[in-house]
């Protein structure tokens, strides 16, 4: 498998990642999230929890899957290595959290359904996401929705984020950090049907009759899905799905769409460029930048802000 030594996250980000964060920074409301975000949330909280509530991934502790985590922490020279953590829980699922101390979580359901390599795929992914600097901005816009539908619109001045467009910018976002990380999966696995076939697995493959699935007519299925596109009505269909015409709105693009995406760069000049050693170097990773104030100790200024928090959650309850 190949190495990356001093790549930068700028080699293999995917520019409609880039532009869909430049967007998001233009929204109105989006520094004033960033300042609350820093004064309400933490990245302590987090770590607490996951250290109560799941087995930290060690060299003594689920052991094998340390080792396949520290050869994509080197193949994609990320340093400080992240803490790993597995969770109880049967939702086929991975995240990444943090930024001083990031973390990746991965779900029991995720460990019963993937083979080692797709393992590495999905770990390989998640690294991805922590060097482009993508988790303090997700976590961000976890927040702002919560805040938002919790307290309601006035609270913290967050306003109307829906009809501001924030919100809508945030999940934009967040469909197209996926094609970056989707990139740095590719990188690291230099095996394009194995990325794929792991998409296609994480799509909707049942452990108890995965023979049954072909990734070729995962493939296929991508084509046609793209051949909806003929017609418009089919287009305008897309959009309402993404963006709540369901009651919800998607934080991932359709695998088939992400299988498309992978493809085209797969054969691209420019990932030929990045195999052969060919890549921007690495200087400061990194996303999303927000000063802290340096003026109080860190355990009174939590107290005094969650104490804050919770005055304001009562005020408004008592309406």
């Amino acid at each position: 498998m190949p190495t990356y030594t001093g790549i930068s996250s700028e080699a293999f980000r995917h520019p409609l990642d880039q532009q869909a964060e430049d967007a998001l920074r233009r929204v109105p409301g989006f520094d004033l999230i960033a300042s609350k975000f820093v004064e309400f949330v933490y990245e302590r909280p987090q770590y607490v929890y996951l250290m109560g509530n799941s087995i930290q991934v060690s060299p003594r502790q689920y052991a094998s899957i340390y080792q396949i985590f520290r050869g994509c922490v080197r193949d994609l020279d990320i340093f400080p290595e992240p803490t790993l953590f597995v969770a109880q829980n049967p939702q086929v699922n991975s995240y990444s959290l943090g930024k001083d101390q990031p973390l990746i979580v991965l779900n029991t359901g995720l460990l019963d359904l993937l083979n080692e390599a797709e393992l590495k795929t999905v770990l390989a992914h998640e690294l991805g996401h922590i060097k482009c600097g993508h988790p303090i901005l997700n976590q961000m816009a976890v927040w702002a929705m919560g805040v938002a539908s919790m307290i309601g619109e006035v609270t913290f001045g967050l306003g109307n984020l829906v009809s501001s467009g924030l919100i809508y910018a945030f999940y934009e976002w967040r469909r197209k950090a996926e094609l970056s990380a989707d990139r740095a999966a590719f990188l690291v696995m230099d095996d394009l049907n194995l990325v794929m076939q792991t998409m296609m697995k994480l799509a909707g493959v049942s452990g108890k009759y995965a023979q049954e699935c072909s990734l070729q007519e995962f493939i296929r299925q991508s084509d046609n899905y793209q051949n909806l596109d003929q017609d418009g009505l089919n287009q305008v269909y897309k959009f309402l799905l993404y963006n709540g015409g369901q009651g919800v709105m998607l934080s991932h693009p359709f695998p088939v769409e992400r299988l498309r995406y992978l493809q085209n760069w797969a054969y691209s000049a420019e990932y030929g460029q990045i195999r052969a050693g060919n890549y921007k170097q690495a200087t400061e990773e990194g996303s999303v930048q927000v000063e802290t104030k340096p003026s109080e100790n860190e355990a009174e200024a939590l107290r005094r802000q969650i104490q804050e928090l919770q005055a304001e959650i009562n005020r408004r309850k008592s309406k």
